[in-house]
């Protein structure tokens, strides 16, 4: 869905320039930073699922911020050289968007973390998981 139409009508400006230009919007001024609330975070682009409320902590960077994610399958990692800084790209596999960016200081067992922005998400409550399709993800919140 790269640059055209049909993406910049589904899409709000913020999240167009996110997904398909690789933008990023303002830290501690968007949707889910600070959303504690259980469930999962799918591909604003795809539908396909991403992150998880389990695997989110607070980095105090003012973007959602993820030890892992929900499976490997889904997300591609590519070199980032822009403004001259030296990073590891965070982008939706289906969706052939940019999520964000996977630095190595975060708190998990691989010690990292996903730092991701909201408008490349959408956020779907635990309790409606089922009536979204994404039921199978309820066993996630079962387990803990």
């Amino acid at each position: 869905m790269k640059n055209n139409e049909q993406s910049k009508e589904k899409l709000t400006p913020i999240q167009f320039e996110v997904t398909q230009n690789n933008g990023t919007e303002p830290p501690f001024r968007n949707e889910y930073w600070n959303e504690t609330r259980e469930g999962i975070y799918v591909d604003i682009i795809s539908g396909k699922p991403l992150f998880s409320s389990l695997q989110k902590f607070d980095a105090g960077c003012g973007w959602p911020s993820f030890t892992k994610p929900l499976t490997d399958e889904e997300i591609i990692e590519k070199a980032d050289h822009s403004h001259f800084m030296v990073r590891t790209e965070v982008r939706s596999k289906s969706g052939d968007s940019h999520l964000g960016h996977v630095f190595d200081d975060g708190p998990g067992p691989n010690g990292l973390r996903y730092c991701i922005n909201s408008a490349s998400l959408r956020f779907i409550l635990k309790e409606n998981l089922e009536k979204e399709g994404y039921g199978e993800y309820l066993n996630l919140f079962s387990q803990k």
